[in-house]
């Protein structure tokens, strides 16, 4: 064990103070062990006031104990900053984790990484795209990440597990929480695939929303690049967007409808530089060195594309990748409402429609 990790811990554990605090005071202070054993002049000398030095020297080693018995357990990682373990990638942003608390495979951390991120409540088409691309990604032979988040997230994850990849899920809890609930089954599938789970907040930390802004910075600095799938304007995608370019990553996103909001975010970033995605192999000519397979899996092959009748195109052709009313469709094709009905039907169950509150979006395309 790092002889230091207690001290590490006991450095995560002092209230009201953040890791960039702690690496600034280590610019003085080799060690944590030193830091937390040093005088009180010794801590004034170098500019620590009177209120944090109190909290240095009043450490939750009890906090420090717990967590050193979850680390007993299998599977179970403490990795402080001093680690050999430590990412080498993270280890570069300006705020890095003091600590990581990792579950499962830890081996992932160092292994090449990219980002898909996107919004809680996504499109049906924002979910597929986000499904689609990391399966590429794990086929190009990346492991992909993201924050285990409902929405783009939880679909990033799935799309790597479904490849049979691996899979990196950065938590804004404490390990002891999953957080929403409804992706425990999520996180279990994502250990048993050799993934892995990680905090730098501690154990008992349960869902506060100041946090999960922190965890995508974590996110941006083990990638090696962000797509961004569909994202409002004011949302935490664009904050992970932004560490990624603070932190001289690759920053994709995906264009949408203009009609549609979860578009604006995306578009935003491509004003911004972002580089439009349109396909996985715009995003992999970036990484020639993980090129493999790059386009297959968003592609329907020739052999399963369906022939459609000159009814069922003429309806296809009138449903957008935003919401269309069966109203709408209607009146567009000039068909009757039980004609359009079974062509409708018949299109969902080809994988190009999708039926959704308000009418259908289209999710697939058809090679011209």
């Amino acid at each position: 064990m790092n002889k230091q990790l207690p001290y590490w811990l006991a450095a995560i554990h002092l209230p009201s103070i953040g890791p960039r605090k702690i690496l600034h005071w280590l610019n003085y202070f080799s060690t944590p062990f030193e830091l937390l054993n040093a005088s009180t002049d010794a801590l004034q000398a170098v500019g620590i006031s009177q209120q944090n030095i109190t909290l240095l020297k009043q450490p939750n080693w009890k906090e420090v104990e717990k967590a050193l018995r979850w680390a007993e357990t299998s599977h179970h990682h403490l990795i402080a900053f001093d680690d050999v373990d430590y990412p080498a990638r993270l280890k570069e942003i300006s705020d890095p984790p003091l600590l990581l608390y990792v579950q499962g495979n830890k081996s992932a951390l160092a292994d090449a990484q990219l980002a898909i991120v996107g919004s809680r409540n996504a499109t049906p088409y924002g979910l597929l795209n986000a499904e689609n691309f990391a399966k590429a990604f794990v086929e190009a032979g990346l492991v992909v990440t993201s924050g285990l988040a409902l929405g783009i997230d939880g679909a990033a994850h799935k799309g790597a597990l479904q490849a049979n990849g691996i899979t990196l899920g950065i938590a804004g809890t404490g390990l002891n929480h999953i957080y929403p609930k409804s992706h425990k089954s999520l996180v279990d599938r994502i250990l048993a695939q050799n993934g892995t789970v990680i905090s730098e907040f501690p154990l008992p930390v349960s869902p506060q929303a100041m946090n999960f802004p922190r965890r995508n910075r974590i996110i941006a600095g083990l990638s090696l690049g962000v797509l961004v799938v569909e994202s409002a304007l004011k949302s935490g995608s664009l904050i992970t967007a932004r560490h990624a370019i603070e932190y001289d990553r690759e920053v994709f996103a995906v264009p949408g409808s203009i009609h549609q909001s979860l578009a604006r975010g995306c578009h935003y970033l491509i004003r911004q530089g972002a580089k439009l995605v349109e396909t996985v192999a715009d995003v992999l000519e970036e990484f020639p060195n993980y090129k493999a397979k790059p386009a297959r899996v968003l592609d329907q092959s020739k052999e399963s594309t369906p022939v459609l009748s000159p009814d069922c195109s003429q309806v296809f052709d009138q449903i957008g990748y935003e919401i269309t009313a069966i109203d709408m469709i209607i009146l567009r094709s000039g068909l009757t409402v039980t004609e359009v009905s079974s062509i409708l039907l018949t299109l969902e169950l080809y994988g190009l429609i999708q039926s959704v509150a308000g009418g259908y979006i289209r999710i697939h395309e058809l090679p011209r």
